[in-house]
């Protein structure tokens, strides 16, 4: 019996990518999306679901659990990037992206878990981000979500330990994908005093995904996860200088760190 999938933002990007490497591998794979109909050549099922809407959330797990009797792993790869000055960004878009990258997730590990505990067995990854690790100018409101998300998957991990269900996160780098278009951007105002360095900054983002990663990199990690006995809490896809910076953000000293990212972004 092959093992069921429930991939969360599985339209395009890496959600994608996983969902159709999975079904190479001969699982049973549903992705979701806001509009699914708006995909009709997907190479696996796609489901409607909304992660800011609960009841969204619920019909979409008891759709793939009535079709394909059970649920064996969930990837909670949905998300969505946001930019800007946090004195600029509109708290009403703030609040949309924990919604997104946070809320959402809980709320879709809320609606699988009873399945699973049912079944005294599954998997859940948490798709996070290298940049939730450190706090990354014009993307702090990003990083925050995405390290929030890690952190609570640190806690959730050992409350469902007892239930034979495991828990991780993956955070990509930057990977080929339309993550920008589909970011939050917030204007880059004329009268603005961060006008010129976010502006820049913004530009520099930009192409760091333009120059990503195959997302096929993140499909082969996720498969292997599955594929292993006892995962840990953190796994990093990505380049070796993104990962390394992780290293860097717990060896160095914290001006010394700041002034390295500062260089970075040309600040």
């Amino acid at each position: 019996m092959s093992k069921v999938v429930l991939i969360t933002g599985g339209s395009s990007g890496i959600g994608k990518s996983i969902g159709e490497f999975l079904t190479e591998k001969g699982y049973t794979v549903f992705g979701t999306s806001r509009n699914p109909d708006k995909y009709k050549n997907s190479k696996f099922k796609l489901v409607a679901l909304d992660v800011a809407d609960f009841l969204s959330i619920q019909n979409a797990v008891k759709t793939v659990i009535d079709t394909a009797g059970h649920l064996d792993i969930l990837i909670n790869n949905a998300g969505a990037g946001i930019t800007g000055a946090i004195e600029e960004i509109p708290d009403a878009e703030i609040k949309r992206n924990f919604e997104t990258n946070f809320f959402g997730p809980i709320n879709v590990i809320k609606a699988v878990l009873p399945q699973m505990r049912k079944q005294n067995s599954g998997l859940i990854i948490n798709v996070t981000s290298i940049a939730g690790y450190m706090g990354l100018p014009y993307r702090g409101i990003y990083s925050a979500s995405k390290g929030a998300l890690e952190l609570v998957t640190e806690a959730f991990r050992m409350e469902i330990k007892g239930f034979n269900i495991d828990m991780t996160n993956v955070a990509p780098g930057d990977f080929a994908t339309n993550i920008a278009s589909g970011r939050y951007h917030a204007p880059v105002l004329d009268d603005s005093p961060y006008k010129i360095p976010y502006g820049n900054t913004m530009k520099l983002m930009d192409s760091h995904v333009d120059s990503g990663k195959d997302p096929l990199l993140m499909a082969k990690a996720v498969y292997k996860i599955i594929n292993t006995k006892k995962p840990k809490a953190h796994y990093k896809v990505g380049e070796f200088l993104q990962k390394f910076s992780i290293v860097l953000k717990r060896i160095l000293p914290d001006k010394v760190y700041e002034k390295m990212l500062m260089n970075h972004y040309k600040l």
